[in-house]
């Protein structure tokens, strides 16, 4: 199974419209004082750029992704003279003290090693910075795609090892914790952030994993037709749909924040 991350607006179909309204909570918890300066690593599409410039008051914003195609289409998204998008790896990040804020949105688990990364963070804040970050709860209440990967393996057993919630143990609230203060940081906090996902109906919950856009639409571009329309018809069975059609599901983000140490 090959997860691509080239296009912006499967991306946005599938997770970026949720996405958006957990940065919205997560920007609001960090709380950074306005005028500061901010680092949005894994920017991919701009949607946690976007937040911080709407609801921030940030003296800048630099957003870095390792996919040319997911930072061509956040500068198409953003054109802000406060804003900024580069090419970059998070475990290669050479902004060090540039900024008062680092953050990253659902990419840690897609690193090769978070640990790395979250150093890199570490480093790219100046004194008493601030680095936070948020994950999907795969293995809980992010039920679009727990809905999913259930329905996958009740009709395909080789799909479990495959499941976002297995792979990614690091969607834990001890486990983040565990690998904020591993990068030499201190008062660490942790919390959810739940919003709604309400698709209008099956349709719309369905087609977005058949852009091809990571994990799951992965998995469903690598099916036959045959076994992909058994997964739909199980997903569809499984889901809790209301007598308008619509499916009202939640979306849990863990959250993680603690302050540089300047010593470290």
């Amino acid at each position: 199974m090959t997860e691509r991350w080239s296009s912006g607006d499967a991306y946005e179909a599938y997770v970026g419209r949720w996405s958006r309204l957990v940065a919205r909570e997560f920007v609001a918890w960090v709380g950074a004082a306005a005028g500061a300066r901010w680092l949005d690593v894994g920017c991919g599409t701009g949607a946690l750029t976007a937040t911080v410039l709407g609801a921030a008051d940030p003296a800048l914003v630099v957003g870095v992704d390792a996919s040319p195609a997911y930072v061509e289409d956040a500068r198409r998204r953003l054109e802000h003279p406060g804003v900024r998008f580069e090419v970059a790896d998070a475990a290669a990040l050479e902004h060090h003290g540039a900024f008062d804020v680092a953050v990253s949105g659902l990419v840690l688990n897609f690193l090769p090693d978070p640990a790395v990364a979250v150093r890199a963070m570490g480093r790219a804040v100046a004194g008493d910075g601030v680095v936070a970050a948020y994950v999907w709860d795969y293995a809980g209440r992010m039920e679009l795609m727990r809905h999913f990967w259930d329905a996958a393996v009740a009709v395909d057993e080789a799909a479990r090892p495959l499941d976002e919630g297995v792979r990614f143990p690091l969607c834990d609230p001890a486990k983040l914790s565990e690998l904020w203060r591993g990068a030499a940081l201190q008062a660490v906090e942790t919390t959810a952030i739940d919003v709604p996902t309400v698709f209008v109906d099956f349709d719309d919950y369905w087609s977005p994993f058949l852009g091809g856009q990571g994990p799951a639409p992965g998995y469903v571009a690598s099916l036959t037709e045959a076994r992909r329309d058994a997964l739909r018809d199980e997903v569809r069975r499984s889901l809790p749909t209301a007598a308008d059609g619509s499916i009202p599901l939640i979306a849990r983000a863990w959250a993680v924040l603690l302050r540089a140490d300047p010593t470290s």
